[in-house]
């Protein structure tokens, strides 16, 4: 493992970032359940911006760290927040929306720290604070493209494999849903191998799109 002054300012500038979007993702899909009548996520003390609440030792924690200490890809995840779709009225059209609300949510985070982003770079600059924080919304801009882009791709267990099912017959979603184990495998060569190149293509176009927006919005007042 290879690590050095500049990885370990890489975790203390890019993990907080990181802790709080995985957070808000799963606040968001606990918040939207709880709009559609089911409270399993309340009930289970998940309706929170707590990070131990929603955090998994390995995915949210040493997975990452590990990724920002050597300087490779940061990945991870939290607990996924349960939902128990018999609680819901309209269970195929409001599971869509509860996991499109995790993407969604890392949109808006994105959206926001790029306005923050844009900002800081108009009105705080020179100080090693200033710097730090300028760096800090830099990597939440991008992992925040990161999680919206890489959750929605359409395979179990992703938000994006439950998002495609509410466009599916519930028997090819069923047969869908028996493979989630396997995706794992899929999941795990798009990001460790070459093809996570292909990943970066949107996410890379995502961030970018934040940064434009709130670059010409910001660029009407300043």
């Amino acid at each position: 493992m290879d690590i050095n002054t500049d990885n370990i300012l890489r975790l203390a500038v890019a993990f907080p970032p990181f802790l709080f979007a995985l957070c808000f993702h799963e606040y968001a899909h606990g918040w939207t359940a709880r709009l559609f009548g089911d409270k399993t996520a309340e009930y289970m003390g998940r309706l929170t911006f707590n990070p131990m609440a929603h955090a998994d030792p390995f995915g949210t924690f040493l997975l990452p760290i590990v990724g920002m200490l050597t300087g490779s890809a940061i990945f991870g995840w939290a607990k996924p927040v349960p939902v128990n779709p018999r609680n819901l009225s309209h269970p195929k059209t409001q599971m869509f929306w509860i996991a499109f609300a995790g993407p969604l949510s890392n949109v808006l985070l994105g959206l926001v720290g790029a306005f923050i982003y844009i900002l800081i770079g108009y009105f705080w600059q020179g100080s090693t604070a200033s710097t730090m924080f300028y760096n800090m919304m830099q990597y939440f801009v991008i992992l925040n493209a990161m999680l919206a882009v890489f959750n929605m791709i359409p395979i179990h267990p992703l938000d994006g494999g439950k998002v495609l099912a509410r466009f599916l017959p519930d028997s090819v979603n069923d047969k869908l849903e028996e493979f989630q184990n396997y995706n794992f495998i899929i999941l795990f060569a798009l990001l460790f191998f070459e093809d996570f190149s292909l990943l970066m293509i949107p996410i890379q176009g995502l961030a970018n799109l934040f940064i434009t927006i709130a670059h010409s919005v910001i660029g009407l007042f300043v």
